[in-house]
């Protein structure tokens, strides 16, 4: 039986209850204010990413007209790859930074870098310059996306973490449905500067809503770092600056035939040669099976879909005489057949259909890219693209996801960190040599005046869908072939 206690029968009993009710309203306002700064928190983080991804697809677009203001078609792939490799070295700086001092400052950094680098690339008078304000936008953007993954770790439970990642990936929908459609209409109506100079105010919107944030994080006391784990990560950190540096050499060297060109493309290999092992799980270049191929494979993947997406809008506008939007319109026939794909790859459940992604997404890939590579050929139709690139779009999005999870089903659970982070290097870093690769070769044929240049650039994009093709049937798990 409970009894019902009043103050006057019991005043210390009371007060405790008082003092109960009281703990228990702080806890329930503790927990509102808690849950509306985790809503703020998605509301701006993916406001963030969503601009990232629009400012890409933008771009992605408008780049044939950039160049034909600008000139500058030799420095064509080096501003499309600048920002990648910047990116490589700006994440382990940023991943780093965020583990000794928390995620403030890289955050606050690379916003304001990223918007720098946009307004230069906005109001550049060269294609020089616009490279160099593309390589200051790509930096930022590594130093800003790494403390977002840090936040949601912090202030999110756990329980809610996989909503925000699958909201992370969501925001790339929307852009890659409107953003290359918008940027041409604005490069075709405006100018072409406005797709650069619109996103840096877009984005100090958002970051107004993220930054005050920051003050919420708390604060983990750091003890006395391990020896083992400062070398580890002083390794890391420099070999990724090689890295970055090294692709930042081959293509500009990609971009010079003379003797500048050939001492930065001895360097950069050099560079790769000491770095690359560092950063890629063991047997990765020598496609050992498993792990280390589904590694090399993302790469390729990456390599080819880039290259070939960074050429295919230039190839309509300069070759077919398609306006900016309607080039564009590939860009966006690819995300769509990427989601989809994407979409199919997340219902197949059993172990062998699953190896069999492994061969048909790189297949997809690298049939769907000489498809495109066939609008290149004298007298051909440039609808060839746009059947292509749907093609390719869905093989991305069957293999691209499918590896992913084969890697971290495959790597033991105190190893995801340490396998995430590679499989995200190897993406940049292969998009950034695929690039320097083709335009090497762009640049030596350019000069012709036919469509040798945009053929070559295609094919050997090609030929690295089927490089990850070989890649994709190594890292089939042993037990499945």
């Amino acid at each position: 039986m409970i009894q019902r206690v009043s103050a006057q029968d019991s005043p210390g009993a009371a007060a405790s209850s008082a003092g109960a009710a009281q703990d228990a309203g702080s806890a329930r306002a503790e927990d509102g204010q808690s849950a509306q700064l985790v809503r703020l928190l998605l509301i701006a983080s993916v406001a963030l990413i969503t601009l990232a991804a629009f400012e890409a697809l933008a771009v992605a677009t408008v780049m044939p007209v950039v160049v034909e203001e600008l000139g500058g078609l030799h420095l064509y792939t080096v501003a499309a790859g600048a920002p990648l490799a910047a990116q490589l070295v700006a994440t382990a700086v940023s991943g780093a930074w965020s583990d000794a001092r928390g995620p403030r400052g890289s955050l606050l950094l690379g916003i304001l870098l990223f918007c720098a680098g946009l307004l230069v690339a906005g109001l550049a008078p060269t294609m020089a310059v616009l490279a160099v304000g593309r390589a200051v936008q790509g930096f930022g953007a590594g130093l800003l996306m790494v403390p977002l993954y840090v936040l949601v770790g912090s202030m999110v439970p756990a329980a809610r973490q996989p909503r925000f990642f699958a909201a992370f990936a969501a925001a790339w929908v929307v852009p890659g449905l409107v953003g290359p459609a918008i940027a041409g209409t604005v490069a075709e109506a405006a100018s072409w500067r406005w797709v650069f100079l619109a996103v840096p105010v877009l984005t100090l919107a958002a970051s107004t809503v993220l930054l005050p944030l920051l003050h919420h994080v708390r604060s983990v006391p750091r003890g006395p770092a391990d020896a083992d784990g400062r070398r580890r990560t002083r390794t890391l950190l420099l070999a990724a600056t090689g890295a970055g540096l090294a692709a930042a050499a081959l293509q500009v060297a990609g971009s010079d035939g003379g003797t500048t060109g050939v001492v930065l493309a001895v360097a950069g290999v050099a560079g790769l040669a000491v770095t690359v092992r560092q950063l890629l799980p063991a047997g990765t270049l020598r496609l050992r099976a498993g792990v280390p191929s589904a590694v090399a494979c993302r790469g390729l993947l990456n390599a080819a879909f880039i290259t070939a997406e960074t050429f295919l809008p230039l190839l309509l506008v300069r070759a077919h005489d398609w306006s900016a939007r309607d080039a564009g319109l590939v860009l966006t026939v690819s995300s769509i057949t990427w989601a989809a794909g994407s979409a199919v790859q997340g219902r197949v459940r059993t172990p062998l259909r699953r190896a069999l992604l492994l061969w048909l997404g790189p297949l997809l890939l690298a049939v769907g890219t000489f498809v495109s590579a066939a609008a290149a050929l004298p007298g051909a139709a440039p609808w060839w693209v746009v059947a292509g690139w749907t093609v390719a779009g869905a093989g991305m999005g069957l293999i691209f996801p499918a590896l992913s999870v084969l890697v971290l089903q495959a790597t033991p659970r105190a190893e995801h960190g340490t396998v995430s982070s590679a499989l995200q290097i190897s993406d940049g870093l292969g998009a950034a040599l695929g690039l320097a690769l083709a335009g090497a070769v762009f640049t030596a044929l350019v000069g012709t005046g036919g469509r040798e240049a945009y053929l070559a650039g295609l094919v050997l994009a090609g030929g690295l869908g089927l490089l990850a093709l070989w890649a994709g049937a190594r890292a089939t798990p042993p037990e499945l072939e």
